[in-house]
């Protein structure tokens, strides 16, 4: 399935991501908890020494160096090298009859970490990442034992350096996976799979693949389909493919086609919203005109003798959902609309006069902020046509002026507030666009 919405997410937006990341991760393996440590050890001409350590305190532990790479058709590795950490804790020894305690200091450096993350997405659509593999290597560990019985101690530190090796090896790994499942996996999902728009429609952000990755983006592939929340039906038309354009400069880029925009027409239409009625009370004051048979007779004749000085109301209707193209220039559309006259009877009810049909050139300008896409229209020239009429013939064309009126000084202002309000785009939590550049692509 073509996708209606695609974010890329370059090495740039990576590594500003893994900064964050990397933060975290440091501050779990901060919290590492180290079991205590016991065993034998033989010593010529001392004989047998039973040891113990405890409550190992790991102190520090820094992440100086690390990358985050892209690895095509697999997902993302991270690399961290010279880490270093800084443990201590006590010591207890027993030789024969012999007992001592003491406490020791243990530096841990040239420590090596290989992250390798997987992509994927549920049943939902939400994305999911978990780790696939990790390795940890430690180049070199120091241990030094205080006390009296200390320089003991260091007679066989080399296999108690070992045992702190393999067991810290062990730990970082396990918290790594540990944090990869509790921290960055639930965050992940707080990515919208639908986003709810208004009390009419909500926005399908849900993956219809898994993440890709090549050398140089990591692309998620959406939905980007809008629906009804009243009653989701099929859209009757499908998503095209959707040719990127080949820039990794930014750090995140968003791409909607045409199919995310036409899907809002399609579940806007078919829930009935695309239908506007105007009547006198909305005109604005300072606009010298009313709508009223008075008005309209000087176009309309018959209408003084059939319906003397009453208040008229118009419904604005779309007949079919309006359909948009993408340009070099930007987005264009040619909606049809259906206007249907009524004079308001002194009994509140409405006797129809004519229904004109009205097609325009309307061009869309697209922004995004706080992280919505917002727009406004502009309407170019209108082309009006009778469909008919209670009233008799008339000249359509006397009605340009009025129409241009209506248009531009209330329908207008109305839809370019609503789409001032915006539609989400697919955010995470706490993420912030900054920078913004709208291009337009054919």
């Amino acid at each position: 399935t073509n996708p209606g919405f695609v974010v890329r997410i370059t090495q740039a937006g990576l590594d500003y991501a893994h900064q964050q990341g990397i933060a975290v991760l440091e501050k779990e393996l901060a919290q590492l908890k180290m079991p205590d440590i016991s065993g034998d050890f033989r010593i010529r001409r001392v004989g047998k020494v039973r040891y113990e350590i405890s409550r190992l305190d790991l102190r520090r532990f820094h992440l100086p160096y690390s990358r985050i790479s892209l690895v095509p058709n697999v997902g993302l590795q991270v690399s961290i090298s010279n880490a270093f950490a800084e443990v201590d804790g006590n010591w207890r020894v027993k030789i024969y009859f012999i007992r001592d305690h003491g406490s020791f200091d243990l530096k841990v450096e040239n420590i090596y970490i290989k992250i390798n993350l997987k992509l994927g997405s549920d049943t939902s659509g939400k994305p999911t990442i978990d780790t696939s593999d990790c390795s940890t290597r430690i180049s070199n560990v120091r241990v030094h034992f205080l006390g009296k019985f200390g320089w003991l101690y260091n007679l066989f530190h080399s296999a108690i350096e070992s045992r702190f090796r393999k067991i810290l090896e062990s730990k970082v790994c396990e918290n790594v996976v540990s944090s990869v499942r509790r921290d960055l996996q639930p965050y992940l999902r707080t990515l919208p799979v639908t986003a709810r728009i208004d009390a009419m429609a909500g926005i399908d952000y849900s993956l219809v693949a898994p993440p890709t990755t090549t050398a140089q983006s990591l692309d998620v592939d959406l939905k980007g389909e809008f629906f009804s929340l009243a009653h989701r039906s099929a859209v009757p038309f499908p998503p095209l493919a959707l040719a990127f354009p080949p820039d990794h400069d930014r750090m995140v880029y968003f791409g909607a086609s045409s199919y995310f925009f036409n899907t809002a027409g399609f579940a806007y239409h078919g829930a009935r919203a695309l239908v506007f009625e105007i009547t006198d009370s909305l005109i604005p004051k300072d606009i010298d005109f009313h709508l009223n048979t008075s008005t309209f007779s000087a176009f309309i004749p018959q209408l003084e003798k059939m319906y003397p000085d009453m208040l008229m109301k118009f419904r604005l209707s779309a007949s079919s959902a309006p359909f948009l193209n993408i340009g070099p220039g930007g987005l264009s559309l040619k909606p049809v609309v259906d206007i249907q006259a009524y004079a308001i009877l002194p009994n509140s009810s409405l006797a129809p006069l004519f229904l004109l049909s009205l097609v325009s050139n309307v061009s869309a300008v697209i922004d995004v902020k706080s992280g919505h896409i917002v727009g406004s229209l502009k309407v170019g020239r209108m082309k009006l046509s009778l469909k008919h009429s209670d009233v008799g013939t008339f000249q359509v064309r006397t009605l340009q002026s009025i129409m241009n009126i209506l248009a531009s000084s209330i329908l207008l202002p109305r839809l370019n507030a609503r789409l001032d309000q915006g539609f989400p785009l697919p955010l995470p939590d706490r993420i912030q666009l900054s920078n913004i550049l709208v291009r337009f692509h054919q």
